[in-house]
């Protein structure tokens, strides 16, 4: 509600979108409302007085590449002004102006002013987890990345967003965790070796407009692991209406309810579906 006041209020000057120097549930949320506020400012008429940036720590706008040259074509066609591995340190309110520290420059900071910030705050694991043996030096709960078994503790297993794993923290990826868990602790029970392996799975439909998205799929090595016969780095309408509509029914009266099965459940629905 905060943000749909602020961009309503917004006047003219910076508005600055950041990306801490921390995992953040689901790492394209960050850039998915400027590309919202940026279609906002262009409805509303205010789009020429805006100069609007994202401040990421990261090195790069996404860490699949074949999204980030999508993306990185519509940030040019937009002048959305992006800067990498700066990362936000303070905020002087009464000022209006934003810290950030060039994070390969160790103490070199740079002042921007602003008129709207949007500010996604540094993320960790709760400190039950960060003091609890089952958490690795950092404070995520330490577990393989294909088992999900814990490392050191058999009988403990792990999925979501407090895990290590390795991949982005979104629903798309505990889903398909989920799937892989359900079976490998059956098999555990019985004395038996699981089989299945989760392979990095997880997706991250960015939002680049309204009524558009682009629906990013890409396992652990970085390599897209697309669901649709269609190229899916494309703005699409029909993504977008997947998203709103489709997936809110699927995570509330499947997923919650322990019938989501993952991706690998939707594509046997869609293939079923086109045979």
């Amino acid at each position: 509600e905060r943000t749909w006041k602020a961009l309503q209020d917004f006047e003219e000057g910076n508005a600055i979108f950041t990306f801490p120097n921390t995992p953040v549930k689901c790492a394209g949320a960050p850039q998915k409302i400027m590309y919202l506020s940026e279609a906002y400012f262009r409805k509303t008429g205010k789009r020429s007085k805006a100069n609007i940036i994202f401040n990421t720590s990261l090195g790069t706008i996404f860490g699949v590449k074949k999204y980030a040259d999508a993306l990185k074509e519509i940030i040019q066609e937009r002048n959305l002004a992006v800067n990498y591995k700066q990362n936000l340190i303070e905020v002087r309110a009464d000022k209006q102006e934003a810290v950030f520290e060039n994070l390969d420059k160790p103490g070199e900071t740079q002042v921007i002013s602003y008129e709207m910030l949007h500010v996604t705050p540094p993320m960790s694991s709760p400190d039950v987890l960060k003091t609890s043996p089952v958490a690795d030096a950092a404070g995520w709960v330490d577990v393989d990345k294909e088992t999900l078994q814990h490392r050191r503790y058999p009988n403990v297993f792990g999925i979501g967003d407090c895990t290590n794993l390795p991949t982005s923290k979104t629903a798309a990826a505990v889903a398909a965790q989920s799937g892989i868990l359900d079976r490998t602790i059956s098999r555990i029970m019985k004395n038996q070796t699981p089989r299945k392996k989760y392979d990095g799975y997880t997706s991250c439909p960015l939002v680049t407009g309204y009524n558009r998205v682009i629906l990013a799929e890409f396992d652990y090595n970085g390599q897209p692991l697309e669901t649709f016969p269609f190229d899916q780095s494309k703005e699409r309408l029909t993504m977008y209406f997947m998203k709103a509509n489709m997936m809110p029914f699927l995570y509330w009266n499947m997923m919650l309810r322990g019938y989501w099965g993952g991706p690998a459940f939707l594509r046997k629905l869609l293939h079923l579906g086109m045979s």
